[in-house]
């Protein structure tokens, strides 16, 4: 694997954090977004990074301080991409920006670029021929927090040639990750094939009027001693995101419950600045949830 420079596509939550991650252990990184705003947000979801860099793994200021001097930022995807032996695109989850994304990649990217998604529910097959390169194409999936929660779900689809697989794999090593390799295409892969029912579920029982975010959480992390709940789950990973999910279920499957649950996400959160963690406030407020409290788990 001769990797050195990286580019990661969308400079959203997990984009900013993939960057992040990949030049604190020593590669270059260049991070497109659609506008000069969006990368200045990037700038500062990144900046809020190096604290817990130094929190959380122990690192240095010097160490965090070389790793962000190895980031640069553009919005012109030619000038992001010019250089790049591996791109990892992390575009808002809906299939026609993705399709628009690629289809406008293949005509500027160099033929050595392999390109990777980190989408975690539409499937590589779905873009590969927009990608104009499908045997170099393939999923490059994190967790979010990945600093910690380290795992890289890398899935090729029937076209991928698996000399890129494993170079793939082999780059996420390099990066502090644990690669989980899938075979075959799997909607949702592994983690999210796990996650997302219960995080579905748990919005249709708040939907429905079963029961209250917080309740739901609590009987989560008593019964199975998970150390968050689904709704605190839906905070870390971004409303933006689950609301993305939910309006994309109303479409294909007509679902009354998952149409009230995008609405409820878009008017009462997402047009409310409530977006999650990163915003400070979610289904919870932070610092300090309620969750984290002593007597959150008491009689």
């Amino acid at each position: 694997m001769n990797y050195k420079n990286i580019t990661v596509a969308g400079s959203g939550v997990l984009g900013s954090q993939i960057a992040f991650q990949t030049a604190f252990n020593g590669f270059d990184v260049s991070v497109y977004d659609i506008n000069d705003e969006a990368l200045e947000k990037a700038k500062g979801r990144i900046l809020k990074l190096k604290p817990r860099y130094q929190q959380d793994l122990g690192a240095s200021s010097e160490q965090v301080d070389a790793a962000y001097n190895r980031l640069t930022f553009s919005s012109d995807l030619k000038v992001a991409v010019k250089d790049a032996d591996l791109l990892i695109e992390a575009v808002p989850e809906l299939v026609d920006i993705k399709m628009d994304f690629y289809k406008k990649l293949a005509k500027v990217a160099p033929e050595k670029t392999v390109f990777t998604t980190n989408s975690s529910t539409l499937l590589p097959s779905q873009f590969a021929e927009a990608t104009g390169r499908p045997e170099k194409f393939l999923a490059l999936h994190f967790a979010n927090e990945i600093w910690k929660n380290n795992t890289a779900e890398v899935m090729k689809h029937p076209g991928t040639d698996m000399k890129y697989f494993n170079e793939v794999i082999e780059f996420a090593k390099a990066i502090g990750m644990v690669p989980l390799p899938l075979h075959k295409e799997q909607p949702g892969y592994i983690l999210n094939s796990l996650l997302v029912p219960l995080l579905e579920a748990a919005q249709l029982l708040l939907i429905k009027g079963v029961s209250d975010h917080e309740t739901i959480d609590k009987t989560w992390m008593i019964a199975t001693g998970a150390p968050l709940g689904p709704f605190a789950i839906l905070d870390v990973v971004g409303i933006n995101t689950a609301f993305n999910i939910s309006r994309s279920k109303a479409k294909v499957t007509g679902d009354k419950e998952f149409e009230k649950l995008s609405e409820l996400l878009k008017t009462e959160y997402i047009d409310k600045g409530k977006l999650g963690r990163e915003t400070g406030e979610g289904f919870y407020t932070y610092p300090n949830p309620s969750f984290e409290q002593s007597d959150f788990l008491k009689v």
